[in-house]
């Protein structure tokens, strides 16, 4: 188990730009990539070799963060590509369209980044969004779960060309073991999750509505390892690192003002997803697993795995309630 003061302040990451092999002909999807953690690992995985494929919600966002990726390169011999990918994960409209714009033009798809999301968005607001989701729940995890099942096919594709467990699945999610709500997730009587009220992330409290969607980012990797581990695609979620970085954008000045004294900047956090997604450290037992900051495996705690496991093998069944929610909210955008 590890230590509250080990899992704020991690030790120095073990897996670094140093570490990664030539990325020259592997291609990388990262959503939320025009800023914070997002875009410093599209930079890392560009240099590298890599094409990297900056997913975000305006064309502005896309290609204001590829113009500034050359800049911070500009006189360095670099042979990766960058692509814009217009989608906005809050919208289900856009993500189809996103999708089939990305197979005309690529034939593999090495690593998929669920990076992007939204923290402390008021909640019962006109902010919800289009298709009447909460938007934290929409971003953070329906958006993504839409988004990966679209690229299944393409997954198992390159996965029958590669190295068993190299091509991957990664949600970010958050510190589960110390700011999850008591009830992992609750649900109303129709099998969806309700928009819980509490907004504050420093504080370990039932009704924290982002956590809730970052406990639905476990149980998505741990599904999609079980839909996709047979065809040697290996799917996780990873606690970043608390940093400094955009996410912070709702919270109250006194808030932010102590992340950025106390805490790192969010090239940690890309240390942190390039451990998930590159490590050899990580095998087929860790399909389906948990990564903490800076690149340590690790495990959720009890009560949110036991959502992984229905009433009768005495468990909650919480998981499947969630994934038979995002499939039924995503079946007419599929």
């Amino acid at each position: 188990m590890v230590s509250t003061l080990s899992a704020i302040f991690p030790p120095s990451p073990s897996f670094t730009e140093k570490d990664l092999p030539s990325l020259l002909g592997k291609v990388f999807i990262i959503t939320g990539a025009a800023s914070g953690v997002g875009f410093e690992l599209a930079r890392i995985l560009y240099i590298a070799g890599g094409t990297v494929y900056i997913a975000a919600r305006s064309t502005s966002r896309c290609e204001g963060a590829i113009e500034e990726i050359k800049k911070q390169t500009r006189g360095k011999k670099v042979e990766g590509v960058l692509k814009s990918m217009l989608l906005d994960l809050a919208d289900l409209r856009t993500i189809k369209p996103a999708v089939d714009s990305f197979l005309q033009q690529e034939t593999r798809l090495d690593v998929l980044f669920n990076n992007a999301g939204v923290m402390n968005t008021p909640v019962g607001t006109d902010e919800n969004v289009v298709q009447g989701h909460d938007l934290e729940m929409a971003t953070n995890c329906v958006g993504p779960y839409l988004l990966t099942k679209l690229f299944e096919p393409i997954l198992i594709q390159t996965a029958a060309l590669s190295p068993q467990f190299t091509v991957r699945v990664v949600f970010v999610v958050a510190l589960m073991q110390f700011f999850s709500p008591a009830t992992a997730m609750e649900f109303d009587n129709n099998g969806n999750p309700k928009i819980l009220p509490g907004d504050n992330y420093m504080k370990s409290q039932p009704g924290d509505n982002y956590m809730q969607t970052k406990v639905g980012g476990t149980w998505l990797a741990a599904e999609f390892a079980n839909r996709l581990g047979s065809k040697g695609v290996l799917s996780v979620s990873v606690h970043p690192g608390l940093m400094r970085t955009e996410l912070q954008r709702n919270m109250p000045i006194s808030a932010r003002v102590s992340m950025k004294l106390l805490f790192k900047g969010p090239i940690y956090g890309a240390y942190s997803e390039i451990f998930a997604a590159f490590s050899p450290k990580i095998k087929a037992e860790n399909n389906g697993g948990y990564i903490l900051a800076w690149g340590r495996i690790a495990q959720l705690p009890r009560y949110i795995t036991d959502g992984l496991e229905s009433e009768a093998q005495g468990g909650t069944g919480g998981a499947k309630m969630f994934v038979e929610y995002c499939e039924r909210e995503t079946t007419g955008f599929q």
